[in-house]
């Protein structure tokens, strides 16, 4: 049975400070002159910038006291083999008849945080779209909910051999531990909003608990398989005869560009965990240019405000779990067999 209580964010006074202690310490290192800016990584003025106001401007209590308007709880949740785990949350019900439970799924390097723009329209709705009831928890590993340290142990005999299986906790687990949440807000059948790591816990939600719970998932950074004439003659078809547009050719391209410049840091995380974990839990400035260069990257010309960027950092680097433990689910996710992604591709029922 979970277990729900309210929460607040209250970061300890001395975290705060041992920060800035580590601020105001860094060791910046030189840089390349007259390259072309952003093709080498964070550039090193706004590194130094955001550093410098992160120790003597941004003030976290007033982000905290500002995050605590939202509705949020944590619930002890189990997942079946693992452990129990606390799961942070926002869930902000609509008054609209009617409305629509929703699951909004975060990624990497995002959190809880990404769905406040959009709360107020979300459960407001409106004559064209639905209202809905939001639940948007910080992923285990992430935010202010649990860390998933615990590996289940079981066993296998074959011909007499004792064999010892070891699973981390992986996207399977994920998908349980926010199915089982909405279950104990009372919300039977769901929508599933995923976004990056979102898309493939998104994913295994319709696969393991659609359609009779999940009644409909939408993703953002879709991964899907290429549909095949034996299994789906009638779609393998249109993709054969429909020609690509112009924003899909620059979609490919974008693709192709990623795949070349921008994946680094997923090769890093997905196999080597623990070597980046260091860096990111003892070097605040660290972790900053290692988030800032994607949320730099990975928006359609957005213009971030410094606050914003500190936030979404210091959220991290406060996080319950620590900044190394949202790499863990990197590795496992390319060490499952078959690998999340390859079998997040399922067509769903």
């Amino acid at each position: 049975m979970s277990s729900i209580t309210s929460f607040k964010i209250a970061v300890p006074d001395h975290r705060i400070k041992r920060l800035k202690q580590k601020l105001a310490l860094t060791d910046f290192p030189n840089e390349v002159i007259d390259a072309e800016p952003w093709s080498r990584g964070s550039p090193l003025s706004d590194i130094k910038r955001l550093v410098l106001y992160w120790d003597n401007g941004f003030d976290w209590r007033a982000v905290e006291a500002k995050l605590n308007e939202l509705p949020q709880y944590t619930a002890k949740i189990e997942v079946d083999g693992y452990d129990t785990y606390d799961v942070h949350f926002v869930h902000q019900p609509s008054t609209v008849t009617n409305a629509i439970p929703l699951l909004f799924v975060h990624g990497w390097p995002g959190s809880f945080i990404e769905v406040t723009k959009i709360l107020p329209e979300l459960i407001k709705g409106g004559k064209d779209f639905p209202a809905f009831h939001v639940v948007a928890p910080s992923l285990i590993d992430f935010g202010f909910s649990s860390a998933s340290t615990k590996v289940s142990v079981g066993y296998q005999i074959n011909r007499q051999t004792l064999t010892i299986i070891k699973k981390a906790f992986n996207v399977d687990q994920h998908a349980e531990a926010y199915h089982k949440l909405m279950l104990a807000l009372g919300y039977n059948e769901y929508a599933v909003q995923g976004g990056d790591l979102g898309y493939v816990v998104a994913r295994f939600l319709a696969l393991n608990y659609g359609p009779e719970h999940v009644k409909a998932h939408h993703v953002n950074n879709v991964a899907p398989a290429e549909p095949t004439a034996a299994a789906n003659p009638a779609l393998y078809a249109k993709v054969q005869t429909t020609p690509l547009s112009d924003t899909e050719k620059a979609g490919f391209g974008r693709c192709e560009w990623f795949s070349k410049e921008g994946n680094g840091y997923y090769r890093q995380q997905a196999t080597k965990p623990q070597t980046v974990g260091y860096f990111m839990t003892d070097s605040p400035v660290g972790l900053l240019a290692w988030i800032y260069e994607k949320l730099h990257d990975w928006v359609d010309n957005y213009k971030w405000t410094d606050d914003e960027i500190l936030t979404w950092i210091s959220i991290y680097y406060f996080s319950e779990a620590g900044p190394a433990a949202t790499s863990y689910i990197y590795y496992e996710n390319e060490h499952r067999d078959p690998p999340v992604f390859a079998a997040a591709q399922a067509y769903s029922k």
